[in-house]
């Protein structure tokens, strides 16, 4: 059993001089003596994994923050992921860090608790927001191949804008980089970036835009959930690309944008292709081009030496016989049926001649027949029924005219 040493709980005296090791002796002694097992529930905030294995992170709540860590060996028994917002009963006790004069919470378990108001605030936010369609697919822009300008919207003292200006340069020093400057943190970064965001179309400053800062808690990062930088970036007829912490972070941003980088350095990268792959590309195509066009123009010649003048005579006299056998046979062929509908035409043409001299009555008349008429009306008779005695009549022979008076009228039944 380990006894503590009970003047460390002692206040010094007046006149005593303390050095500061012996302050934060007493300090550690206290706080490690009666935080040895204790409880917290908190909120998880700037989560970072360490390379060793080992969690650093903070727990908070509306008022205060502590430090606190797990080491590797004790993550084993977690049944989450741990996670930025989450909120969280943390079993532990409290250790003194002497060389800084901190103070953490070294957690032995921690299980959930619950959310965390500000996770459940952006939830909430992102059903909204999606419910409105600006979150669909359809409303994502392509990124351009070969941008010749792009746009950057984050904090000008930053280490996430350096690190693209850095790559862009290394990638493609042909690409034209624009700044503006605004916070990305803070009550005041929010309506700056949707600001800058606006500014860029208006005056369509870019190609593409990148839109984004590095890596910090969830409260940090809060300005790119918020409302206004979301419709911001929807809205943006420039394509974006969100670039908001690291790759385990995320903002309501991610979702709205053309396109999500994991983080600022990998949307230098998405935007800037190498320059010598643009070359090398172009180059492929000079040559594959250049290549075509020397095949068949060496297919061009070939055929043209091939075609000298005998030659070409002899294959227009090849394609012109055949067609001219044609036509002398089509000729042929309408000649003939147009001398046969002759033949026929004038064969009926005789025969309708025959038929109308036949009945001509000059021609009847002619033949020793005579019309007789009634001279007065000049009806034709054609029985003796239709005259009476005394009636003149006309008799008109081939030539000539005879008038003679009726006497009498037989009539001889037929």
């Amino acid at each position: 059993m380990e006894f503590l040493n009970q003047a460390s709980f002692l206040p010094p005296k007046q006149d005593d001089v303390l050095s500061v090791s012996q302050l934060t002796s007493r300090i550690k002694d206290m706080l490690e003596g009666r935080f040895s097992r204790i409880t917290l529930e908190g909120e998880i905030s700037n989560l970072k994994p360490a390379s060793t294995g080992h969690l650093y992170f903070y727990l908070k709540d509306e008022n205060a923050v502590i430090s606190a860590v797990m080491f590797k060996g004790r993550m084993r028994g977690l049944s989450f992921t741990p996670a930025d917002g989450t909120l969280v009963r943390a079993k532990g006790s409290i250790s003194v860090y002497a060389p800084r004069g901190n103070y953490q919470i070294v957690v032995e378990s921690m299980e959930l608790a619950g959310t965390g108001n500000i996770l459940l605030m952006l939830e909430e936010r992102k059903r909204r927001l999606a419910a409105e369609g600006l979150f669909d697919q359809d409303r994502k822009q392509p990124l351009p191949y070969f941008p010749q300008r792009v746009a950057v919207v984050t904090s000008p003292t930053g280490a996430a804008l350096r690190d693209i200006l850095q790559i862009m340069g290394r990638r493609n020093p042909k690409i034209s980089v624009t700044v503006l400057p605004c916070q990305v943190q803070g009550a005041d970064a929010a309506p700056a970036i949707a600001r800058m965001i606006a500014v860029a179309n208006t005056y369509k400053l870019a190609d593409v835009l990148i839109v984004g800062r590095g890596g910090g808690s969830l409260e940090d990062l809060l300005p790119f959930s918020e409302e206004v930088v979301v419709r911001a970036v929807a809205e943006s007829q420039i394509p974006v690309v969100s670039a908001v912490g690291h790759e385990i972070d995320w903002a309501l941003s991610d979702f709205a944008a053309d396109m999500r980088a994991p983080t600022p350095s990998a949307a230098a990268e998405l935007v800037s292709p190498l320059l010598t792959d643009v070359t090398g590309q172009l180059e492929y195509w000079r040559r594959d081009l250049y290549e075509s066009l020397t095949s068949r123009l060496d297919r061009m010649r070939l055929l043209v030496k091939s075609f000298t003048p005998d030659s070409l005579e002899l294959r227009f006299r090849t394609i012109q016989q055949p067609l001219l056998s044609r036509f002398d046979t089509a000729k042929e062929a309408i000649l003939s049926a147009m001398e046969e509908r002759c033949k026929d035409a004038r064969h009926r043409i005789e025969n309708s001649l025959r038929d109308l001299e036949g009945a001509n009555p000059s021609a009847i008349l002619a033949r020793g027949y005579s019309m007789v008429t009634d001279k007065a009306t000049g009806t034709v008779i054609r029985s003796p029924a239709d005259t009476v005695a005394g009636q003149v009549l006309e008799i008109r022979p081939a030539a000539g005219v005879i008038q003679v008076q009726v006497q009498e009228a037989v009539h001889h039944p037929s």
